[in-house]
C-alpha cells in the first residue's frame, strides 16, 4: 500500500497538484511554505514564452516534485541521458502550461473561487466518511510542502486549461443518424471467397531496355528532383567552446558553496521492512492480528518469512517486507514518524496506524544525514559556475556577432578568427533537409530560402541551434531545382520497372481468373486450374481475424452485390501481389455484445478529440517564441 501511494503520486501528479492548489484557497491564512532556492548565477530564467519568463525557481520546483519518485524507481542512480530527457519534459510541460495560460487569458476564460472550493470538497482523497475534512486536506498540503500562492495561480491556469480543452473535445460528436449508420456498418458481414496471387510467382526476368529506362526517367522527373539549394560558408560557436576557456578561481567556488550550502545537505535515510495488515471490514480484528504478528517478530521469528506470510502490501511482501531506503518524504507521515523515531538498527515497532492499516516496522539500516564538504562538491560547483558564466558570455558574443556582421565590408573569415569560431563550407545546402553540420534548422532555412532571404554574398545570423551553438552563414551561390543525372538513378529505375512488370503480370493473372468467374465458372474450378487452394465461402465481419487485414479491407471496400456476385481483382499494397475476391451476399448481424459498437464509437471520438487537442497545442507551440536555458536544472 505504501508503494501504491508513492506510485500514485507520480502517476497522478496533475491530480495532486490541482487538489493542493485548491487547498491554498481554503487555508490561505496559513502563509507560504518555504522552498529551497536552487537558483544560481545571473541566468535567472529556465525559458521564455512569448516574452513571459519561466523562472529557474519554477523549473527546479517542478523537477523536485518528480525527482523523488524517479530516484526511488532507479535506486538513486538515474542514467544521465534519461535524467536530461525527463528534465526537458518537465520544462516542456511548463512551457505548454504557460502557452495555455496565455491563450485562456486572451480568450477570457475565468474560474470563480466558489468553483475552486467546490472542486476540493468533491475530491474523495480529502473526505472522511464521505464528507470533506479540512484536517485531511491540511495534512496533505503540509506533507506536500509547496508554496500556497504558486498552487493558487497554477490551479486557476489548470482549470482554465480544462475549459479550453473540453471545449475542443466537445466539438467532436455524432448525430443520432450518424450513430445509427455507424452501427449498421459495424454490424455488416459479407459472404466472401478469395484467392491470393503472390508476386513471387510472376517475377519478370526479361531485360530492361535503354529505351524503357529513358522513358521511365522522362515520365518520373519529379521523383528524381533535387530541390533548390545554395552554397554556404558558415562559422559556428558552441557553448562547449566558450565553457572550455572559463577559468574559475577557488574563491568564487567557495563563495558559491557557502551561498548554496543547504543544497549540499544530504538528509538522513533509513532502510526498513514492514508488514501491513489492512483494516478490512473489522479494524479491531486487524489490530489484534497485527499485535500477534508483532509478538512473533519480537520473539525472534524470521521477519521476512512473516512478511511473506501475513503482509498485504504486494509491492514489498514478496521481498520479505523490504521497502528499500526511505527519506522523510514520499511515504505517509505516521509511518515515517515511527520509522525515524526507532532508536537503533534491528528494533521492531508497531502496530503503527496509517490510512492503509496497521504496520509492523523493522529498522534495517541508517544512513546519517550530513553536509557534503567543499572538496566533495568542488567538481560539481566548478561545472555549474563554468556553465553559468559560459552561458552569459555566449549571449554577449551573440550580441557582438550581430553588430559585427552589420558593419560595412564585414568578412566572415575575419569575424570567425576574431571570435574563435569554427569555419566550414557546405556546397549543397538543400531546401527542406539542409545539410550537416547545420542540419535542417528552420531558422537557417528561412534565412536562406525564406521570403526575406539574404542575398548572394551577404552574411546572415547569428542563428541559435539546439540552444547550445550559434552559426553565421554567408550565401555563396543559389541553384534552382535540378533533376539527378540518369546515370545516377539508372539502377533504381531498372528495379522499379521490374517491380511494375511483376505487379502488372500478377494483376493480369488475377484479372484473367476474374473473367472466368464472370463467364460462369465456379470459384473452386478456377482455383483448381491455377493449382490454388481456396477456403469455403463464409460470412466475415470487419474484424475477422481469420482473413488478412489488407484483404479484409478490400472486401469491405467492394460494391455490394445486387443482381449477382461481385468479382474484383485488386493489387495488394507493397508489391505483395494481387487478390481475386468474390462477394456474393451482405447481411447485418448484430454484435454479441450490444455495447461493443458504442464503446468503439466512443473510443474513436475520444481519439479524434485527443488528436484535435494535440493539434491545437502543437500549433500554439510551433508559432510561439520560446527560448530555453539549456542549464536550467544544473
Amino acid at each position: 500500500m505504501l508503494q501504491k501511494l508513492t506510485d500514485s503520486l507520480a502517476t497522478h501528479k496533475w491530480f495532486w497538484y490541482t487538489i493542493l492548489g485548491v487547498l491554498a484557497l481554503v487555508f490561505a491564512a496559513w502563509g507560504a511554505y518555504g522552498i529551497v532556492n536552487l537558483n544560481f548565477g545571473s541566468s535567472d530564467y529556465a525559458a521564455t514564452v512569448n516574452g513571459k519568463t519561466i523562472t529557474l525557481q519554477q523549473a527546479q520546483n517542478a523537477w523536485l516534485r518528480d525527482q523523488g519518485q524517479i530516484d526511488q524507481a532507479y535506486g538513486g542512480n538515474v542514467p544521465s541521458a534519461l535524467r536530461t530527457q525527463l528534465q526537458n519534459e518537465v520544462l516542456e510541460e511548463l512551457i505548454n502550461e504557460a502557452l495555455i495560460a496565455q491563450r485562456t487569458e486572451q480568450l477570457g476564460y475565468r474560474i470563480s473561487q466558489a468553483d475552486l472550493i467546490q472542486a476540493i470538497r468533491a475530491v474523495p482523497a480529502f473526505q472522511v466518511g464521505g464528507h470533506y475534512s479540512p484536517q485531511a486536506a491540511q495534512d496533505a498540503l503540509t506533507e506536500a510542502g509547496i508554496s500556497l500562492a504558486q498552487f493558487e495561480r497554477d490551479l486557476q491556469s489548470e482549470l482554465r486549461r480544462n475549459q479550453l480543452v473540453e471545449g475542443i473535445r466537445a466539438s467532436d460528436f455524432l448525430t443520432p443518424v450518424e450513430i445509427q449508420r455507424a452501427n449498421a456498418l459495424y454490424d455488416e458481414q459479407r459472404d466472401v471467397q478469395y484467392l491470393e496471387f503472390p508476386s513471387s510467382g510472376y517475377a519478370s526476368k526479361a531485360p530492361v531496355t535503354p529505351a524503357e529506362i529513358q522513358a521511365y526517367y522522362q515520365a518520373h522527373q519529379a521523383q528524381f528532383l533535387i530541390p533548390e539549394s545554395v552554397d554556404l560558408r558558415y562559422a559556428q560557436l558552441t557553448l562547449a567552446q566558450v565553457r572550455s576557456s572559463e577559468q574559475i578561481p577557488d574563491s568564487d567556488l567557495q563563495a558559491l558553496y557557502q551561498k548554496d550550502i543547504n543544497r549540499f545537505v544530504v538528509p538522513e535515510r533509513r532502510e526498513a521492512s514492514h508488514i501491513l495488515i489492512p483494516f478490512g471490514k473489522d479494524p479491531k480484528a486487524a489490530l489484534e492480528q497485527a499485535q500477534k504478528i508483532l509478538k512473533l517478530a519480537r520473539s525472534g521469528e524470521n521477519f521476512a518469512a512473516l512478511a511473506k506470510k501475513y503482509s498485504q502490501d504486494p509491492g514489498s511482501a514478496r521481498n520479505g517486507g523490504n521497502l528499500g531506503w526511505i527519506g522523510r518524504q514520499g511515504f505517509v507521515k505516521p509511518f515515517t514518524d515511527a520509522l525515524f523515531a526507532i532508536p537503533k538498527v534491528g528494533d521492531i515497532v508497531g502496530p503503527v496506524k496509517s490510512p492503509y492499516g496497521y504496520h509492523i516496522i523493522r529498522l534495517d539500516a541508517i544512513q546519517p544525514g550530513h553536509t557534503q564538504s567543499f572538496a566533495e562538491v568542488k567538481a560539481q560547483l566548478t561545472a555549474q559556475l563554468a556553465r553559468s558564466r559560459a552561458t552569459e558570455r555566449f549571449g554577449r558574443i551573440e550580441d557582438k556577432l550581430q553588430n559585427a556582421i552589420e558593419q560595412p565590408g564585414a568578412s566572415l573569415g575575419a569575424i570567425a578568427k576574431q571570435y574563435n569560431l569554427t569555419s566550414g563550407e557546405i556546397p549543397l545546402f538543400l531546401r527542406g533537409s539542409g545539410a550537416a553540420p547545420i542540419g535542417a534548422a528552420p531558422a537557417v532555412q528561412n534565412l536562406v530560402f525564406g521570403s526575406a532571404a539574404i542575398a548572394v554574398g551577404s552574411i546572415g545570423g547569428p542563428v541559435i541551434l539546439d540552444n547550445n551553438r550559434l552559426v553565421l552563414v554567408k550565401l555563396v551561390a543559389r541553384h534552382g531545382p535540378q533533376v539527378k543525372p540518369l546515370a545516377e538513378v539508372q539502377a533504381d529505375i531498372v528495379t522499379a520497372i521490374r517491380a511494375e512488370r511483376t505487379q502488372q503480370a500478377t494483376l493480369a493473372a488475377a484479372e484473367a481468373a476474374r473473367q472466368k468467374l464472370i463467364g460462369g465458372e465456379s470459384f473452386e474450378k478456377v482455383a483448381s486450374a491455377l493449382r490454388m487452394k481456396v477456403a469455403p465461402v463464409k460470412f466475415i465481419g470487419r474484424d475477422d481475424p481469420s482473413v488478412p487485414a489488407q484483404i479484409l479491407k478490400l472486401a469491405f471496400a467492394a460494391p455490394k452485390p445486387s443482381t449477382g456476385p461481385v468479382y474484383e481483382a485488386k493489387t495488394l499494397p507493397g508489391n505483395a501481389g494481387a487478390v481475386l475476391l468474390a462477394v456474393t451476399a451482405v447481411r447485418t448481424a448484430p454484435q454479441a455484445n450490444p455495447l461493443m459498437v458504442r464503446t468503439r464509437l466512443e473510443q474513436q471520438l475520444r481519439t479524434d478529440a485527443d488528436a484535435d487537442v494535440r493539434a491545437y497545442l502543437m500549433q500554439m507551440r510551433a508559432t510561439a517564441k520560446v527560448r530555453k536555458n539549456p542549464h536550467a536544472f544544473q
